[in-house]
């Protein structure tokens, strides 16, 4: 054979057997990849070639499906009430995704989860019918939130310290996830995503500030759960005023004619006074107080309701006078509204703190039970006795001191304020904070946390009694009476 011949004969045969290696690697490897590409059309035809299961909230849906024109997706989701359960639900969207509920629970309401195919299905291949998402959520708690918030920048969640069932989670400026889900929204998403308020911001979950003095019922609960006082009644060694250890600098109370000095921690939390807490976080040292914090759910970088929730942090690495900062909730430390509403819930369920969820059950289209979530675990973060002296204190905060807009006729409630700076030395309009626990004479309690991060208030009238203390008032109420 002509050499010329042979050379080009044996480059042939290898360029044929390197497309076949590559044809097979495509159909055995690449094939699972390239499938669940975002980038592949054909995800998006199947995923809404068909209605979409539902989020159900007390029994009724608050999302649908609607059958679209001129287009090969053939279903969009559509939301009741999109702006009020939005921090819930999440979007589903023909273009950008799912998020939340909606992302989490993709596969069971589209129908892909393999947990709903049935003997046929597995053997023809054929798409299961979806199934629906159970929340926890009481509407009437979770409209009262959102209306009491009103026009606000915040967000609030009340949970049932008992089950640890979220019975309400709100975030506003929300936003109606309907403006997104179909496949011409891009005016609508650059609006939002645009917008220096973030409507798509699930604060009550994603968005950890200062927490202020509310922080101040976790330093509490660490210095009786030591033993460095025996009572929330003892008075404390609390020279008012009191400079930070090391330093000059002097922590001032927000009420100069409030009886500070060496106040009992009742006192102290009714008036809010820095110096106590300031010096207890001090003197505790800053691995008892983050021992306390990582009880209640601090530094948890896995906190899922499903919904992953950003860290909530008590930092480490400090110095005497930083970890008596944090004893007022400030230098580092970052709460959720979730985070500050778990410390109350363990607090009114005699120190025992249940994890926290908003979804009951998962269901196949039949109403079978595919996933349960009614048995949440629980660990013991504080004594009985500790919560009792705790609440017996919280109660004093909302009877004679500092949480009075908070009061429920009937009921027995408690709290904590807070008002946390931020911003170059303190510069802008301060954070309004307030955690708080109810309970009806009938047994019923809920715990609800509210942060309120920018009112449009002066800065002279923020204040968690005055802006956050009636949002969580009205959902506490609301869920006394369901």
């Amino acid at each position: 054979m002509n050499k010329t011949i042979r050379r080009a004969s044996v480059f042939s045969l290898l360029l044929v057997l390197a497309l076949l290696v590559r044809a097979t690697w495509v159909q055995f490897y690449d094939a699972e990849a390239l499938a669940d590409s975002k980038h592949n059309r054909r995800n998006a035809i199947d995923q809404y070639a068909y209605p979409l299961g539902d989020i159900i909230v007390a029994g009724q849906a608050v999302t649908g499906s609607k059958e679209t024109t001129g287009s090969d997706l053939a279903y969009k989701r559509t939301y009741t009430d999109g702006e009020l359960y939005a921090a819930v639900t999440g979007y589903s969207s023909q273009v950008y995704g799912a998020t939340q509920l909606e992302g989490i629970y993709q596969d069971v309401l589209d129908g892909t989860d393999t947990q709903l195919k049935g003997p046929v299905d597995t053997v023809t291949g054929k798409r299961a019918a979806p199934g629906d998402v159970i929340t926890t959520i009481d509407p009437a708690v979770q409209k009262a939130g959102y209306e009491a918030l009103g026009d606000k920048k915040g967000a609030a969640v009340a949970i049932d310290p008992a089950t640890g069932k979220i019975l309400g989670m709100v975030s506003t400026p929300s936003y109606d996830p309907s403006r997104i889900s179909g496949s011409t929204d891009g005016d609508a998403w650059q609006e939002l995503t645009g917008d220096e308020d973030k409507p798509m911001l699930n604060r009550a979950l994603r968005q950890p500030l200062p927490p202020g003095s509310t922080f101040k019922l976790v330093v509490a609960a660490a210095a009786l759960e030591d033993g460095l006082y025996g009572s929330v009644d003892e008075k404390t060694d609390s020279p008012d005023p009191y400079t930070l250890p090391g330093t000059t600098t002097v922590l001032k109370n927000e009420n100069p004619s409030a009886p500070c000095e060496d106040a009992t921690i009742r006192t102290a939390l009714r008036y809010s006074c820095n110096n106590v807490f300031g010096k207890l976080a001090a003197e505790l040292g800053q691995d008892k107080v983050r021992e306390m914090a990582e009880k209640f759910g601090f530094n948890d970088e896995k906190r899922d309701v499903p919904v992953r929730a950003s860290e909530s942090v008590y930092p480490s690495g400090m110095d005497q006078a930083q970890t008596a900062l944090t004893g007022i909730g400030q230098f580092d430390v970052t709460a959720t509204p979730l985070q500050m509403a778990m410390v109350s819930a363990a607090l009114s369920n005699g120190g025992e703190l249940v994890d926290p969820h908003m979804v009951s059950q998962v269901t196949d289209a039949n109403g079978g039970t595919l996933r349960s979530y009614d048995d949440a675990g629980s660990e013991r973060v504080v004594s009985e006795r500790t919560a009792e002296q705790l609440r017996s204190a919280m109660e004093t905060v909302v009877e004679e001191g500092t949480g009075s807009n908070a009061r429920i006729d009937g009921a027995a409630v408690g709290g904590k304020t807070g008002t946390a700076q931020h911003g170059e030395n303190n510069s802008k309009t301060p954070y309004a904070w307030f955690t708080s626990y109810a309970q009806g004479s009938d047994g019923q309690q809920v715990a609800v946390a509210v942060l309120i991060e920018d009112s449009g208030a002066a800065r002279s009238e923020v204040s968690g009694n005055g802006l956050a203390a009636p949002v969580a008032k009205a959902m506490m109420e609301a869920a006394l009476k369901g």
